[in-house]
Parts: C-alpha cells; structure tokens; sequence
C-alpha cells in the first residue's frame, strides 16, 4: 500500500458522447501511485488503459469521481510530466541531440533561458544519450537510426526537462522481441537513476512485472481495477530473472485474471 500518493484517482468514471450514444469507457476507477513508484497497467484491449493516461494527465476531464495529483484535483493539463509512445515522434529534420533538445525549447523555466545556456542543456543531453548507448550517434538524423535506437532517443527526449512523472504508452510495443527487451533493461536503467514516477500501458505481462513496482489489472470495458499485483522482486531485474520461478509465477497470474475478463 502507498503510504502518500502522488497521483490518486476516486471513483474515475468517463463516459464518450451522450445519451444513448454515449460509451462508458472507465468506471469506478480508483489507483494510489506514490512517489517514484513504476506502475504498470494491463488489461484486455479496449479495456481504458490508454484513457487512464489521459485522465491521469489532465488531458480528459472524468466524467465524475476525482483525479488528485500532488493533493491537487486535476481540471487541465498537468505540468511536469513526460510523454512516450508506441512510435517515436522525433522530427526527421532534426538530429538526435536535437530532438532531444525539443523539450527544453518549449517548456517553461527552460525555454527563457535555452540560447544563453545550450551547452549546459547540450551537457544533460549527452549524459542521457550516454546512459541509453547513443553518445556516438548524437549528430545522426531519425533515418539513421534502427527503430530500437529512434525509440532511445524518444525516451532521452521524455526526460530531458526532468519530469516528476512519466507516461508510457506501449512505448516498445512496435519492436522486435530481442529489441524490446533490451530497452527494458534500458528503461529500468534510467527509473534507478532518476528515480522518476512512471505509468507503464503495455500487453505484455512480461515487460510489467520486469518494470513495474505494482501492476493493475484492469477489466474488460467499462475499465475498473480487478487487480493490484505488488511485485516484490529484487532489482536490477535481468532477462535471466524472467526464466525464475517467482517471475514466470506472477506472469501466469496476471494472465489468468486477464483470461477472466474474456470468459
């Protein structure tokens, strides 16, 4: 249990449309997330996951229940947080230290001090491309990169300006398996580092007890938690921790509560 929250949802329901048009996509939606904590969501397709990062972030206002992040009920777009998704957004035009960069240009305190200090910034740039491997490939443009590296690079941008809490959509879920597991390493990597909050969505059960402090299972739609599953395991996880008894466990369990929702 998280003794404070950061971010606490309260009876989350969100409804699309209105009237007999109207989809009940979220209901009863209620989640602590403490400071610093990697929570993943998981869930039958369709079921609200990526709605839930959209709450979550201000970006939907619920139809009723509250969304409180630093004891603050959220009514617009949080600030401080840090976006990744499924595909790499980078700029084609841009080189990789410049994506990076991107954030600092547009985000308040940093924007009104970017050109002044762009070496200090270049400096923080370097030391996060540094951690996820690409140091050398600064100057390289998207189209010079494998997917796996555009996505390193997407997440170096995500966290540039330091964000308190990162969203995850499916982030790796467009690569190649031997890919993806890598950037678990990776992305477990930079949250020991930073020490960040982060709100994994991902289908794959493995990828979620690999990163995750708690997992949420969540139910076919409309949404609720059917699952808090606490993963108590040592880290730094490696993919030989994947093969362990108490891993393959926790994966088969998530599994079999996710099968329910389908019965």
């Amino acid at each position: 249990m998280v003794d404070q929250a950061l971010v606490e949802l309260r009876g989350v329901k969100l409804a699309y449309g209105v009237g007999r048009d109207s989809t009940l996509a979220v209901d009863g939606l209620d989640m602590r997330i403490g400071k610093g904590e990697f929570v993943a969501v998981v869930g039958p397709s369709g079921c609200g996951k990526s709605t839930l990062m959209k709450l979550v972030t201000g970006l939907l206002p619920p139809t009723s229940g509250e969304i409180i992040v630093h004891g603050q009920t959220v009514t617009k777009p949080i600030k401080g947080v840090g976006m990744a998704f499924q595909n790499p957004t980078l700029m084609p035009w841009r080189t990789t230290m410049d994506n990076v960069l991107l954030p600092m240009e547009v985000v308040e305190p940093h924007k009104r001090r970017f050109r002044r200090h762009r070496a200090e910034y270049e400096e923080r740039a370097m030391k996060l491309l540094r951690t996820v491997g690409l140091a050398d490939f600064s100057q390289k443009f998207p189209w010079q990169l494998s997917g796996g590296m555009q996505q390193r690079s997407n997440l170096c941008r995500a966290l540039i300006h330091e964000p308190e809490i990162l969203m995850l959509d499916e982030p790796f879920g467009a690569l190649d398996a031997f890919t993806r597991e890598e950037l678990w390493g990776v992305m477990q990597a930079l949250w020991l580092e930073q020490r960040f909050t982060a709100v994994l969505v991902t289908h794959d059960l493995r990828e979620a007890v690999y990163l995750a402090d708690t997992v949420y299972v969540m139910s076919r739609r409309p949404g609720k938690i059917v699952l808090v599953q606490q993963v108590e395991l040592p880290r730094p996880r490696t993919l030989a921790s994947t093969f362990e008894p108490a891993f393959v466990d926790l994966v088969h369990k998530l599994r079999d509560r996710i099968h329910l929702e389908h019965a």
